[in-house]
């Protein structure tokens, strides 16, 4: 049989310098991605969040990308990330910042969508389906989140698939599939509860994943390559093109820069990881982390 190639990239963080802030730097590796992606050829390209530096608060960014995504010479299937639509849903500030202030919101939602298209979808692809999910409306009560669980329980009952691969921005679970909710308000625990994905919305895409037999989940965010296997399911936590971090948070973490390629063959999926060739170190301007909206 025929082998065929599918990439998951994410967090490409492509800015623009009509922002208050820019990181060239983070531009310049995607595009050496983005020829490497070109040079495996892939069947398509899987896009997993954190598309833009800015994009929930600059239309721009996530337009220009959009027109930088849609000249590859295959298909590309985006969800958004963080920085796209806002950060996961909380009422209680953390140790470092007002998070409340950074929550996902329904505008942000819809302003993706608007430019990129459905915020979760689903498509076969020999013999293979691909689902894909705007995992941050999750436990938000946002008239999003409604919509995209009556899309899950869809997928529930669907006939199933020969294999099926789940992609979502925020990572599942940190440790264990079922590991508590994590203290925001705890230091020691920031981390752990900015990277994964609360209960009770965990368990209920957990579920969902058993039932439509996911063979293969992957998630970005994170910025640290790390895999894991639960109940059969493979969990790969992906790294970025633009930045490291959490690289020290599992003993055989991967913080490198680079995208992960799938080699499909008969009934085995055969995953590698891609370095960038280089690594740029153009310096930029402007704060870091997560200004606030007003900004």
């Amino acid at each position: 049989m025929e082998e065929w190639t599918f990439v998951h990239v994410t967090d490409i963080h492509v800015g623009s310098p009509d922002s208050f802030r820019f990181a060239p730097a983070w531009n310049e590796n995607w595009k050496t991605a983005r020829s490497q992606i070109i040079a495996a050829d892939p069947d398509f390209l899987l896009v997993g969040g954190d598309v833009a530096r800015d994009g929930l608060l600059h239309r721009s960014e996530l337009e220009q990308i959009k027109a930088d995504l849609d000249s590859l010479p295959f298909p590309y299937h985006v969800i958004p990330g963080n920085m796209d639509i806002g950060n996961k849903y909380t009422d209680i500030a953390g140790p470092r910042r007002d998070d409340p202030s950074l929550n996902v919101t329904e505008k942000g939602l819809a302003q993706f969508e608007s430019i990129f298209g459905p915020l979760w979808w689903s498509f076969d692809h020999k013999n293979i389906r691909f689902s894909g999910l705007s995992d941050i409306a999750i436990n938000s009560g946002l008239p999003q989140e409604a919509r995209l669980w009556r899309w899950v329980e869809d997928q529930n009952v669907r006939p199933h698939a020969a294999r099926h691969v789940w992609l979502s921005h925020h990572a599942p679970f940190i440790d264990s599939p079922d590991e508590p909710n994590f203290n925001i308000a705890e230091p020691g625990q920031y981390h752990d509860w900015y990277f994964g994905i609360d209960e009770p919305g965990r368990g209920r895409l957990l579920e969902s994943f058993k039932l439509t037999r996911a063979n293969i989940v992957l998630s970005g965010h994170i910025h640290c390559r790390h895999k894991q296997k639960f109940d059969a399911i493979e969990y790969y936590k992906g790294p970025s093109t633009a930045f490291s971090q959490w690289g020290d948070r599992w003993p055989e973490g991967d913080d490198t820069l680079g995208f992960q390629r799938f080699d499909v063959s008969g009934s085995q999926i055969r995953q590698s990881f891609v370095p960038l060739t280089q690594f740029s170190s153009s310096t930029g301007y402007g704060p870091g982390g997560h200004p606030r909206p007003s900004t």
